[in-house]
């Protein structure tokens, strides 16, 4: 039960700390991020990363055995009032519930030593609730990590977050990698690097068609607005376009990076390997 130990001030040091964390800068100081909402709770408990719990009494009935279990972990759980938690959240609705935890990243190289045989490469993609979706597909399509370069956008940017659906508790993320360092090591453990690309000649039916993609594959995708640079794209062994057989002009980032991974992982699932 809450009592009067509830935190009613926006002033609180804690949650002064916690706040900060909406921006990159704190969490790459502190490498501390905000995972909202019972599943990315309950994700990050799995993980034992959570350093906080914030929640309010309505969740605190409803969410019992998160609390509980926080607790159980040693987890210091902060009582809240609705108004502090609408101060803490991103969103516009919040779910009462709010951990602070440590970073989970892992270095590029311990992603190569893995052997993967399906990786994402992000070059450039700067909106989060794109890159969140393309790592949850990531997950869902059984690949082995997902890189996000130096260009791209904070995988712990709140609504990367929860874009993710928990996914980034799931697969293996290396953040802030130089792309060109990123393909080289992908490219050294075996891996060949595919690019997305809308004008591109192959035709990703072709690759299926020709047994290419059961070989350990990395796929890059690019910016949301304009692709892949030619210099990006001279990264990869191959560009690929996913074929367009209706009127429609293209196919979004997420959208085009679900038919690629599931392409590749059909693909592996039925080859030698």
């Amino acid at each position: 039960m809450i009592g009067s130990d509830e935190i009613t001030s926006i002033r609180s040091p804690r949650v002064k700390a916690a706040r900060q964390l909406a921006r990159r800068s704190s969490r790459q100081r502190t490498r501390l991020f905000l995972a909202e909402g019972p599943q990315a709770v309950r994700e990050a408990l799995a993980w034992s990363v959570v350093t906080e719990l914030f929640v309010t009494s309505e969740s605190w009935s409803r969410r019992g055995e998160l609390v509980a279990q926080a607790s159980a972990q040693g987890v210091p759980v902060l009582a809240v009032s609705g108004q502090v938690m609408a101060e803490l959240a991103q969103t516009v609705t919040p779910q009462g519930l709010l951990a602070v935890c440590r970073f989970i990243d892992v270095p590029l190289q311990r992603l190569t030593e893995a052997a993967p045989r399906l990786v994402v490469l992000l070059a450039n993609v700067r909106d989060p609730g794109n890159a969140g979706t393309v790592l949850r597909t990531a997950d869902a399509a059984g690949a082995g990590g997902v890189v996000f370069s130096d260009s791209s956008v904070d995988p712990y940017n709140s609504k990367c977050v929860r874009a993710s659906a928990g996914s980034l508790f799931h697969v293996p993320v290396v953040a802030g990698s130089p792309l060109r360092q990123a393909t080289a090591a992908l490219r050294g453990a075996g891996m060949q690097v595919l690019a997305a690309d809308g004008g591109a000649d192959r035709q990703l039916d072709g690759l299926e068609a020709d047994g290419a993609l059961g070989r350990p594959t990395a796929w890059l995708f690019g910016n949301e607005a304009w692709g892949l640079p030619a210099d990006l794209l001279a990264l990869a062994d191959e560009a690929v376009a996913v074929p367009i057989y209706g009127r429609a002009e293209s196919l979004n980032l997420a959208a085009a990076a679900a038919v690629c991974l599931y392409a590749s992982a059909r693909a592996h699932r039925t080859s030698p390997g």
